[in-house]
C-alpha cells in the first residue's frame, strides 16, 4: 500500500498532465468507475472531500455528482508504484454511472453479508479507542476480561438452547449476540475476526 502524500509525488507528464484514477467503493471493494485527474483535480478532491476529475469532454474540473447529487465521498487515496495512477476509495451517494447503474461496469454494488463482520469489528475497535459514554460496548470494555468472557459464555448457552428447542428465530438471534460478544472479546485481547478466519483457512488447507 502506497499512501498518497502530495501531488508533487505524482507523474503527470506521461499523459500530458493527466493520470488515471480508479475509484473503488470503500465498503464493498467494487470498482465503481475510472476517470482522469490533473494536479488541480487531485487538490480539489482533497479540499472538498468529494472525488473530482478533469473532464476531457468538458475541458474543465468536474466533481462527480455536481449535477445529479450522486457524489463520491472521499475516504483515501493510494498511488501505484510508478506514481502515475491513483486508487481512490470512496463512499458513493446513489448510482455512480450516468446510465443509472451502480457502477460504470454494470455491476451491482452491494456489500456481501459476510463483509459486515469486518465492518462491525472496525466499529467495535473504534468504540474501544474512543470509549464514548452511554455505549454498551464501552461498558463491556470498562468491565474487562471477566465480564466480556462471561457474556460470551452466556450467549453460547442461549444459542445452544435455541438450537435444541428448534426455535430457529431465537437461535439466529442468540447467534448474533454470540458473534457480537466474541468480536468484542477479540478486540479486547488485541485481535480481529480476520485472525480467526486466517486460523480457519490454515486448517482448511
Amino acid at each position: 500500500m502506497r499512501e498518497f502524500k502530495n501531488t508533487s509525488d505524482l507523474d503527470f507528464e506521461k499523459l500530458n498532465g493527466l493520470i488515471p484514477a480508479v475509484v473503488q467503493d470503500d465498503k464493498t471493494m467494487k470498482v465503481l468507475m475510472v476517470g482522469f485527474m490533473n494536479r488541480e483535480a487531485v487538490e480539489k478532491t482533497l479540499e472538498l472531500g468529494k472525488v473530482t476529475f478533469f473532464s476531457r469532454s468538458k475541458n474543465r474540473l468536474w466533481t462527480k455528482g455536481e449535477e445529479s447529487g450522486n457524489f463520491l465521498n472521499l475516504v483515501s487515496i493510494l498511488q501505484d508504484c510508478d506514481e502515475d495512477t491513483l486508487l481512490i476509495k470512496a463512499n458513493p451517494v446513489g448510482p455512480v454511472c450516468h446510465t443509472g447503474t451502480d457502477t460504470c461496469f454494470d455491476e451491482i454494488n452491494k456489500e456481501d453479508d459476510i463483509q459486515f463482520l469486518s465492518y462491525l469489528q472496525t466499529f467495535i475497535d473504534k468504540r474501544k479507542q474512543e470509549m464514548p459514554e452511554g455505549s454498551y460496548t464501552t461498558s463491556l470494555f470498562k468491565k474487562g476480561t471477566r465480564t466480556i468472557t462471561q457474556k460470551v459464555g452466556e450467549e453460547a448457552v442461549e444459542t445452544i438452547i435455541g438450537a435444541m428447542a428448534n426455535d430457529d428465530e431465537n437461535f439466529i438471534y442468540e447467534s448474533g449476540d454470540l458473534l457480537y460478544h466474541l468480536i468484542v472479546l477479540l478486540s479486547h485481547k488485541g485481535f480481529r475476526i480476520e485472525d480467526v478466519v486466517r486460523e480457519l483457512k490454515k486448517r482448511h488447507s
